[in-house]
């Protein structure tokens, strides 16, 4: 055990976000996201929300300054009625992490091609729609 480190956070998880460098990107996916076709470095978060994981991570995760968007969500699919409700905590949360960020929307299948170039997926069990989430790392001060 150490101390400061969300329990949360699975061993394989700090591990992930300790490997990862200045730009690096790592995507909290939905319980609907195709993880394993998308990544071959999935870690598995099976039980735990998107907000609860983002949470978590943001209390290591610097994000990137020096990037125009700090986080990109997935757009809403043209013809789907639905408004993320989600989206507002994600905000929320990110706003209290006090991390500067700006938020990109890409398009579902522009979504898929950014996230297989991440450095890993974060496969959650969250439910909500829409739920997707990528971060980009930026540097410790």
């Amino acid at each position: 055990m150490l101390k400061k480190i969300p329990k949360i956070l699975s061993p394989e998880l700090v591990k992930t976000l300790m490997e990862m460098g200045h730009g690096d990107e790592i995507v909290i996916a939905d319980a609907n996201f195709p993880s394993c076709s998308i990544s071959k470095n999935v870690v598995r978060a099976d039980g735990l929300s998107g907000a609860d994981i983002l949470k978590a991570v943001l209390e290591l995760f610097p994000l990137d300054t020096y990037a125009e968007y700090q986080v990109y969500l997935m757009e809403v699919v043209p013809g789907d009625d639905y408004k993320p409700v989600i989206w507002h905590e994600y905000k929320n949360i990110l706003t209290a992490s006090n991390e500067r960020f700006n938020i990109g929307y890409l398009p579902r299948f522009d979504f898929y091609e950014r996230a297989k170039t991440s450095y890993a997926v974060v496969a959650s069990g969250e439910k909500a729609l829409y739920a997707n989430i990528i971060l980009k790392k930026g540097v410790v001060n």
